[in-house]
């Protein structure tokens, strides 16, 4: 659920202290922050920031695209490290002592139980003969 349009954007009481003691020194110095969500505010833009991921600090540098969102959203609290290459995963779904996967382009293997196709030279319209039923070992 979104906060109500009356109640304006939340921001933390500390920051907005903050932003404003710097824009009366003039100074650039980054500003160290918890409030992930903190909104960003117009007065927040050419201002840095220091946002926690839990780990460590992010700088941030506020531009006028990054109004109206949140703080957190530009301070992962995740680290992708990519996706597994094709071969690694090719690799490791083979394991010792099992049989390999069928070579790229080679023909399909039928399921258990289905019907056998007809030979290309067979007449058309002819069915092809009905496998024989195979015999439960007990």
């Amino acid at each position: 659920m979104t906060r109500g349009v009356w109640k304006g954007p939340f921001v933390h009481p500390s920051l907005l202290k903050q932003v404003d003691k710097l824009k009366d020194k003039g100074k650039k110095q980054p500003i160290k922050t918890w409030s992930r969500n903190s909104t960003i505010i117009p007065e927040f833009v050419g201002h840095s920031f220091l946002i926690h991921n839990g780990r460590s600090f992010i700088p941030i540098t506020i531009s006028e695209e990054m109004v109206g969102h949140k703080l957190g959203e530009f301070s992962p609290t995740r680290k992708f490290s990519g996706h597994t290459p094709a071969d690694k995963k090719a690799a490791a779904e083979v394991a010792p002592g099992a049989a390999p996967k069928a070579a790229p382009g080679a023909a399909p293997k039928a399921a258990p139980g289905a019907a056998p196709k007809a030979a290309p030279g067979a007449a058309p319209g002819a069915a092809p003969k009905p496998a024989a039923p195979k015999k439960d070992k007990k």
